[in-house]
């Protein structure tokens, strides 16, 4: 099963770092989500994954009988896919105003607040 998980988060992270790469904002902006959700199984994996016991405390007990899974990072993980939707709802907010008002997507045609170049003679002035 780590087998698995350990290649999907290889692929996450790859498709991620392409996207990512790339100069459209909407694809850096999916990007960064591939990448939050390979960052959210890395974590899965460190809580350890079992399957034949659920991680429940006998009555009498102070832990568990056998090696369990760890909740703390499910937990977490349930955190952290909760701030990442907030964070990708607000992040295609602003790229669809920021498309609307400069008419695109492009990172390096995006320098409205830079100013226009000034053009130049060749003797400097």
């Amino acid at each position: 099963m780590e087998v698995l998980l350990v290649l999907c988060v290889g692929a996450l992270t790859a498709a991620s770092v392409y996207l990512m790469l790339a100069r459209s904002v909407l694809r850096f902006l999916f990007g960064l989500v591939l990448l939050s959700n390979a960052a959210n199984l890395v974590i899965l994996a460190a809580g350890r994954l079992t399957t034949v016991n659920p991680p429940l405390i006998p009555e009498g007990a102070s832990a568990p009988a056998a090696a369990v899974a760890n909740p703390l990072p499910q937990a977490l993980i349930l955190t952290a896919i909760v701030i990442g939707f907030g964070l990708f709802a607000f992040a295609l907010t602003l790229v669809l105003r920021a498309q609307g008002a400069l008419g695109t997507l492009d990172s390096d045609d995006m320098t409205l607040a830079e100013g226009r170049p000034v053009p130049t003679t060749e003797d400097g002035r």
